[in-house]
């Protein structure tokens, strides 16, 4: 393919994922990620007269002493806000047995997330990683800027097929000074990176979504095949009509998953699951609507 029918193709791609994300963020986000992240900073606007059901802890006792009966203070939400996505290019997310990829999966989420966070006026960076940082994009607002953000999740192609997700968190601390809400979109298929979620929740408002498929929990009976593992490229045959072997697999899956959500617990970092089989928008809006009744 010559590269200018490559940049068709991919200029076609970026559309598509715009049309879908930028109506859902429209329709059904925009309103919910307005609610679920607003007021993550207060700012001094004034001062005035108490009045009725002011709450005491407002009441400014400088100025109240100076007029000799009492004010408050008014605060404004400080609305603009940087969201950073931090997206796994790692190997494992070129994989999907049903309806599309992980990464697919993860450039639909990020957009969306992207397209709600500009039309609430917030700027939007992005973070691409494997056991490495490949890419950073600094927050900015803006249509173009988010359609280069939806091509770089579409088009790059990283250098590395590992995972380190310690030192995307590292690098999100290091560039980002300012607290951010951070969504890390990984399948989190990765040790040793809670004490940087501890420290990246204490700085940023950090929010994960975990990628899954099915196969990656339940092996089908289709005799012997010959896997790769997407990561270390290591090939492997494996007797999938051995009732031990699915069952060793779904085990291994289900301790990943339970090892998981407990370190989620213990960061404090409010999370979904998004699935190549079921997607994204379900998960995401339970996420944002706990978050607005537990505010």
């Amino acid at each position: 393919m010559d590269t200018a029918q490559h940049t068709k193709e991919l200029l076609k791609k970026v559309r598509i994922v715009e049309l879908k994300t930028r109506g859902l963020s429209e329709h059904i986000f925009s309103g919910e990620y307005h609610s679920a992240f607003k007021g993550r900073g207060m700012t001094f606007s004034e001062v005035r007269e108490y009045q009725p059901g002011d709450e005491v802890r407002t009441i400014d006792w400088n100025v109240t002493a100076r007029f000799g009966h009492p004010f408050v203070k008014v605060f404004e939400e400080e609305r603009e806000l940087s969201v950073m996505l931090l997206a796994d290019l790692s190997g494992s997310e070129d994989f999907g047995s049903t309806q599309q990829l992980k990464r697919e999966l993860i450039t639909e989420a990020c957009a969306t997330i992207a397209f709600s966070a500009i039309k609430n006026n917030d700027k939007v960076g992005l973070i691409l990683f494997t056991d490495r940082v490949e890419k950073f994009i600094p927050p900015k607002k803006g249509r173009g800027h988010i359609l280069r953000i939806v091509r770089e999740l579409i088009e790059f192609k990283p250098r590395s097929t590992g995972t380190d997700i310690a030192e995307a968190l590292r690098y999100l601390n290091n560039v980002i000074k300012k607290r951010s809400i951070a969504f890390l979109v990984s399948d989190l298929m990765d040790t040793g990176y809670e004490d940087a979620m501890k420290i990246a929740n204490r700085r940023h408002d950090l929010v994960a979504l975990r990628t899954t498929d099915p196969r990656e929990s339940e092996l089908p009976s289709i005799g012997l095949v010959r896997f790769a593992d997407p990561e270390s490229g290591e090939l492997r045959w494996v007797d999938t009509g051995s009732r031990s072997v699915r069952n060793a697999y779904r085990a291994a899956a289900l301790k990943h998953q339970q090892r998981t959500r407990e370190i989620l617990r213990r960061s404090g970092v409010d999370h979904a699951v998004i699935s190549t089989e079921e997607g994204y928008v379900r998960p995401l809006m339970r996420l944002f609507k706990q978050r607005e009744s537990a505010r």
